[in-house]
């Protein structure tokens, strides 16, 4: 059964972490219109998606995605435009919906609070807000002293 997958994702060019025909199916309908009010029609959404999961899967900047999925400052320029948009929330919401209503998720099971995420190394420790800066080392030197000690003199 195995061997079969890979032939037929090899046959339809598809590749590995590539969006499949069921994955497909359910997210088509919730993306934008491919043929917009004005202008020309977009890139396949699809390939689009494709490059944009490569790109968070590898990590990798955006000038080395392959060729395969389009010109990658079209998929990033997708990307920030979705973003921007509110589209990545939208498909979120939108997908864990239909998880729910068709009895997929058990959120007692899937609950993510802020205490099992990691904050940067640099977030760390800093205080939020303007601090007021403090005096300098040197700042009281010519002030008056906050006690009166006579010196020492010799003895007589």
């Amino acid at each position: 059964m195995f061997a079969n997958s890979v032939q037929i994702i090899i046959l339809l060019g598809m590749n590995r972490g590539d969006i499949i025909n069921a994955q497909w199916e359910r997210l088509q309908p919730l993306l934008p219109s491919q043929q917009p009010k004005t202008g020309r029609s977009s890139v396949d959404h699809r390939r689009i998606l494709n490059g944009i999961l490569w790109i968070l899967r590898t990590r990798a900047p955006w000038r080395d995605l392959p060729e395969r999925y389009g010109p990658w400052r079209t998929v990033a320029s997708r990307f920030y435009r979705w973003q921007k948009a509110g589209i990545w929330n939208q498909l979120l919401a939108a997908v864990q919906a239909q998880a729910d209503a068709a009895g997929q998720l058990n959120w007692d099971l899937y609950y993510l609070d802020s205490t099992m995420i990691r904050a940067h190394q640099h977030a760390a420790g800093a205080k939020k807000g303007t601090q007021s800066p403090k005096p300098l080392a040197g700042a009281g030197a010519g002030s008056v002293p906050k006690s009166i000690c006579a010196p020492k003199g010799v003895a007589n």
